[in-house]
C-alpha cells in the first residue's frame, strides 16, 4: 500500500480495538480482504461503482456514498483520502495528507489533476474538520486555500512495528539475495516523477564514478508512473548494471531490506511526510533526504539533509555516508530516538481525539 493506505490501516486498526464498544462502519467500493476488518465492531460496506476515474468519484462520492450515508445515519464520516460528500448533513473529518497536486500539476495525468484542483478547495471549506500529517502540509492547507489554522489537526504518520534493526547475519543474507552480495544504498517508494529518481539515478551514478566503490542501488516498488525522462535518464547512465529494480516486495522482506540497507536515499521534490523516513530510522539505517517540503520535519537532525535539485549535493552525501562511519554511526543513534516519536498508535490516538473534536463542534 501507499501512504494513503498505510494511514488508514495503522491508525484504524488502533482506533477499533481501542473502542470496542463504538460500532465502525468501513466503506468499499469492492469487496474488501477480510484483513481490513479489524474487529468485532466494524461492519463492511460495499457500494459502487468501483472508484478508479474521476467521473467514477463523482458518481461514488455524489450520489452512492450520499446516498448510503443518509440511510445508515452515521455520527461522522472521515474521508482519509481528503475526499468526503459534499452537502451533507453528516459531520465530516477530511484528512488531506499533502497538495502535491497544486504545486506540481505536471506529475498526474490532466484529468487526474484536473479533478484534485477542482475539488479539494471544496473537500477543504466543506470539511467540518481536517487532520494532515505534518504541520508543513497543515501550513501548505492554510496558505493555499485559506482555512483557519484552527480547523486543522496535525496527525503524524507512523512506521510498522516490525521496522527494527536486525543482527549482521541477516544483513550478509540480504545482501546476498539482493544486491549480488554488496553493500547498497535504498529507495522505496512508488516510481513516480515526485520520488525524483531522475536526480538519485544521476547522483549515483557520479557516486559510482568517483568512488569506484562496489555499492548498488536497490529499488523497491512498483512503475506506476514511469515516465520517459525516466526511462532515458536510466539508459544514458554508465553503472545502469549496479542499479537492482525489486519491484513491490512483500511486507516480511521489505523489512528486513530496510534494516539491511547501508542508507535510504529518499530525495523527492515534494513530500506531506515520508513514511520510508520514519520506517528506515525505526531499523537505525541512515537516511539522506530532502531539505525541503516535510522531510526536515520528519527527521529533524537524524538525517543527512540534501537539496534534491542538485544531484551534486546527493553525491557527495552518498559519498560522505559511504566513507564516515564516525558519522553514519552517530546518525544511526540519533535515527532511533528520532523515530519513537512516531508510532500507529500515536497516530491513532491523534485521529480519534479530531474525530471526537469533530463531532462536538
Amino acid at each position: 500500500m501507499d501512504g494513503l493506505g498505510l494511514f488508514t490501516e495503522g491508525s484504524f486498526k488502533h482506533i477499533v480495538a481501542s473502542n470496542p464498544t463504538v460500532d465502525f462502519i468501513f466503506i468499499f467500493d469492492r469487496e474488501p480482504h477480510l484483513d481490513f476488518i479489524f474487529g468485532n465492531n466494524v461492519t463492511a460496506k460495499v457500494i459502487g461503482p468501483q472508484a478508479r476515474h474521476p467521473f467514477l468519484y463523482m458518481v461514488w462520492y455524489g450520489i452512492s456514498l450520499k446516498r448510503l450515508l443518509k440511510k445508515i445515519k452515521p455520527d461522522i464520516f472521515v474521508g482519509t483520502n481528503g475526499m468526503i460528500p459534499l452537502k451533507i448533513k453528516t459531520k465530516t473529518l477530511s484528512v488531506i495528507h499533502d497538495l502535491n497536486f497544486e504545486h506540481h500539476p505536471e506529475h498526474l495525468p490532466k484529468i487526474i489533476r484536473r479533478y484534485y484542483c477542482k475539488y479539494f478547495p471544496k473537500f477543504a471549506n466543506n470539511a467540518d474538520r481536517i487532520a494532515s500529517v505534518s504541520e508543513f502540509s497543515k501550513k501548505d492547507i492554510v496558505d493555499t486555500y485559506k482555512i483557519d489554522s484552527n480547523k486543522i489537526d496535525v496527525v503524524y504518520n507512523g512506521p510498522n512495528e516490525h521496522f527494527k534493526p536486525i543482527h549482521q547475519e541477516e544483513k550478509i543474507e540480504i545482501q546476498r539475495k539482493y544486491s549480488e552480495g554488496k553493500p547498497f544504498f535504498l529507495f522505496v517508494g512508488t516510481l513516480h516523477p515526485r520520488k525524483n529518481l531522475v536526480n538519485l539515478f544521476k547522483a549515483f551514478n557520479e557516486f559510482k564514478s568517483q568512488t569506484k566503490s562496489d555499492f548498488k542501488l536497490l529499488i523497491v516498488g512498483r512503475k506506476m508512473w514511469w515516465t520517459d525522462e525516466i526511462e532515458t535518464t536510466f539508459q544514458n547512465l554508465e553503472f545502469k548494471s549496479d542499479i537492482i529494480f525489486a519491484g513491490r516486495l512483500p511486507e516480511e522482506e521489505l523489512y528486513k531490506i530496510t534494516a539491511a540497507a547501508h542508507a535510504l536515499t529518499y530525495v523527492p521534490i515534494f513530500e506531506g511526510f515520508g513514511i520510508p523516513l520514519v520506517e528506515a530510522m525505526s531499523c537505525g539505517t541512515p537516511v539522506i533526504t530532502s531539505n525541503i517540503t516535510s522531510m526536515p520535519e520528519v527527521v529533524e537532525d537524524a538525517g543527512f539533509l540534501v537539496d534534491p535539485f542538485s544531484v551534486e549535493d546527493i553525491t557527495q552525501a552518498m559519498i560522505t555516508i559511504s566513507t564516515d562511519d564516525n558519522l553514519r554511526n552517530k546518525l544511526i543513534e540519533k535515527s532511533k530516538v528520532q523515530a519513537k516519536k512516531f508510532s500507529w498508535q500515536k497516530t491513532g490516538d491523534r485521529l480519534w481525539h479530531s474525530i471526537l473534536k469533530t463531532m462536538k463542534e
